[in-house]
């Protein structure tokens, strides 16, 4: 059975008016992330600074959950799904990416993280036998030369390290996990399951898993107390997390998991733009020329679907 493609909507687009409004909360709220991103990576351990991310995002997320009167009573098998969401889209892929942050500017973990929807093609064929069209595998082709082109500096340049590709292989396995979050979150609102309640469990055993991991590493769980630090936390807890987190998955549930993917292809324009402005990312040629391949791989990915 696959759970790539649920609820796809019949027609040309297939898109309603909510599904552009779940779409351009989430590329507003992901886009603006990555920059916040940075500034918990500066002090504070990335596992710990996710931790409280999602301590505060679940507390939130099951006050909601329990004013809007959801059914947060649920059996072992469906609390092992909570689990494996925690794991995938609630602990492991931003772990990864905090710690590729450090090492990478923002816009770029933006761009990889772009490559998702074309990452669940090969994990539908993968875990459910689905074969992507030529199309398809043109589509991945032409996103990871985009990524290559625009790390060919750090790839070809004097200022290329090892900590430099060991950056951009976690921010890669982040987004993976992020992946098969996705497929896992698309089956479980086939069987049923509302975003909210399922979202509000799956952070809260993220959190769970991320102080476990915290505790067994030996980090502190303590803050840095600056107005960016918590400025950040509090942006990627309320509104990257439980606003983007609720419109993605919603979105997921509504058109696939492919076609949800489209809200990826948006994220870098928004994130380098912010870096530039920020960060003082460079363009150069060759960059420019890998962001078209790796939106444009993003979007023939779309129509192969």
């Amino acid at each position: 059975m696959s759970v790539a493609t649920p609820a796809i909507r019949n027609g040309s687009s297939g898109f309603s008016a909510v599904d552009y409004g779940l779409y351009a909360t989430t590329v507003l709220a992901w886009g603006f992330s990555w920059i916040a991103m940075k500034s918990q990576v500066a002090s504070v351990s990335p596992e710990v600074s996710v931790f409280w991310r999602f301590v505060l995002a679940a507390t939130i997320m099951m006050i909601w959950a329990r004013l809007r009167g959801y059914n947060l009573s649920f059996g072992i098998r469906e609390h092992m799904r909570f689990a494996g969401l925690g794991a995938f889209l609630f602990s492991t892929n931003f772990t990864l990416f905090y710690y590729g942050a450090i090492q990478i500017p923002s816009g770029l973990l933006a761009v990889i993280f772009s490559t998702a929807s074309i990452f669940n093609l090969f994990l539908a064929l993968l875990l459910f036998g689905q074969r992507p069209n030529l199309l398809a595998l043109v589509a991945g082709m032409l996103g990871f030369a985009g990524i290559a082109l625009m790390f060919w500096p750090k790839l070809a340049g004097a200022d290329f390290n090892t900590e430099a590709a060991f950056g951009l292989g976690l921010c890669i396995a982040g987004t993976l996990s992020f992946c098969c979050g996705n497929m896992l979150s698309a089956d479980t609102q086939r069987r049923g399951i509302a975003v909210v309640p399922a979202a509000a469990w799956g952070m809260v055993y993220g959190a769970i898993l991320l102080g476990v991991f915290s505790a067994l590493r030996g980090q502190s769980f303590a803050v840095e107390w600056s107005f960016s630090y918590f400025g950040g936390l509090v942006y990627l807890a309320v509104v990257a997390s439980v606003f983007a987190f609720a419109s993605y998955l919603t979105l997921l549930g509504r058109i696939g998991s492919a076609r949800a993917g489209y809200a990826t292809v948006m994220f870098p324009v928004v994130a380098l733009t912010l870096s530039t402005i920020f960060e003082g990312y460079q363009w150069t040629s060759l960059a420019a020329i890998g962001l078209v391949c790796v939106l444009g791989g993003n979007l023939l990915m779309l129509r192969a679907r």
